[in-house]
């Protein structure tokens, strides 16, 4: 029996901590090659990108392996063909301001940016492509196991400690943007973390908050930022109640003037328990940032997450986990497995075979299904990949609940089947 009393927390981060700004360019530069295929008339399935950053005071490193169009390669001296690191730096430096940083250990402008990216080994490349000679699909680009869950906690079904951890976060960073009152002296850099109090299996307050953010004033003390960051903490929350007696730990080391990667040095793939579920769910292990969606790692997670979120969303059950594996070279995924946490509607064994029926869950069946070929991933970089609104530009494609109509009507064809 799931404990139905119980304190849960999860913690987000804001797009200019470290690791975040590292997440930000590596999908900036998935964003690039999508956006130049389109341009020259690659076939975007044709995509690779493996991209990884690493960003410290005035430095960042962009490394990985990459197919891409012949609009981002040059010819050296030696009459080589070799990637060109121009459009890459640019997208990176465009990056880094957009988020903010004019600082003198961290600036847009004066940052060093080291690009060694290389072409996709051979070796990987052959998994993938030609999987498709022999099964008429796509291979998966790695092995791995992947995870989806929902939950009826908040409107866009997500576990109630990340959701609010992401939203405070997400409303000080347009406030800051917009320049508003002392919030706009506030830096990039910046963590929340909310515990939520579950009484009968539901979230009813808020007993602890915890925020750390830069600020640029270095005559601020934790009093000062409190009085700034408290009304947007509790416009985030909205309904969710504040205990009377919640503690709240606001800049508890007192002041943070010096914060992003001069402070501390960032690298792609460090927050995939903050992109994803903040612990409320397992997690295959798999990065998110810096891949095309042949890496099963990526689609294959926004897949289980489309699929779960549609189970809650057509009233089969108020939680719901989907696992999906997966081997390299091979299409269609290994197992799928379903846990419903005792709140089901229906049996999950009925469940399993009925999500196999609804969606093709090869790598290439998913990237067609939530059109994954294009440049939108720079959005999910931060504050989460999941519980976000579609765009009209294609983007959290994976948060659509359009799949209950033939989900509901999969179940019952299932369910006839095993009487």
């Amino acid at each position: 029996m799931t404990r139905q009393n119980y304190l849960f927390t999860s913690e987000s981060v804001s797009e200019g901590h470290p690791d975040k700004v590292c997440d930000r360019i590596s999908d900036e530069i998935v964003d690039l090659v999508y956006r130049e295929a389109r341009k020259t008339g690659m076939d975007p399935r044709d995509v690779r990108v493996a991209c990884e950053t690493l960003a410290t005071t005035n430095r960042v490193v962009i490394a990985g392996e990459v197919r891409i169009p012949e609009t981002l390669f040059k010819t050296d001296k030696k009459g080589n063909k070799v990637i060109n690191p121009a459009k890459f730096k640019s997208a990176a430096r465009k990056a880094i301001k957009a988020i903010g940083y004019e600082q003198d250990g961290f600036h847009w402008k004066t940052a060093k940016i080291d690009v060694l990216l290389h072409p996709q080994s051979a070796d990987i490349a052959q998994g993938v492509d030609n999987a498709s000679d022999r099964q008429g699909e796509e291979g998966a680009g790695d092995q791995g196991i992947m995870f989806g869950y929902a939950c009826t906690e908040t409107p866009d079904l997500m576990p109630a400690p990340i959701y609010y951890s992401h939203k405070i976060l997400e409303l000080l960073a347009a406030a800051r943007h917009e320049g508003k009152g002392e919030v706009g002296k506030l830096g990039p850099d910046a963590k929340s973390q909310v515990t939520v109090r579950y009484e009968n299996g539901k979230a009813v307050e808020v007993t602890q908050i915890v925020l750390s953010t830069q600020h640029l004033d270095g005559s601020w003390d934790s009093k000062k930022v409190r009085q700034v960051v408290e009304p947007y903490i509790r416009e985030a929350l909205g309904d969710l109640r504040i205990a009377h007696d919640c503690n709240w730990y606001i800049n508890p080391t007192g002041k943070f003037v010096v914060g992003g990667p001069d402070g501390d040095t960032g690298l792609t793939g460090r927050k995939i328990i903050v992109d994803t579920y903040g612990g409320a769910a397992p997690h295959g292990g798999g990065a998110f940032s810096g891949k095309d969606t042949t890496k099963v790692d990526r689609s294959a997670a926004y897949a289980a997450r489309y699929l779960a979120k549609n189970v809650v969303a057509a009233k089969l059950a108020d939680r719901c986990s989907i696992q999906l594996s997966y081997a390299i070279g091979v299409a269609q995924p290994l197992s799928i497995y379903v846990d419903l946490y005792g709140t089901g509607k229906v049996d999950e064994a009925v469940l399993e075979k009925a999500l196999r029926e609804v969606m093709d869950l090869s790598p290439s069946g998913i990237r067609k299904h939530l059109d994954l070929n294009k440049p939108i991933y720079a959005r999910t970089s931060s504050y989460g990949h999941f519980g976000r609104k579609p765009g009209r530009d294609g983007s959290f494609s994976w948060e659509k609940t359009d799949l209950v109509k033939a989900l509901k009507e999969a179940v019952t064809r299932e369910q006839a089947l095993a009487a």
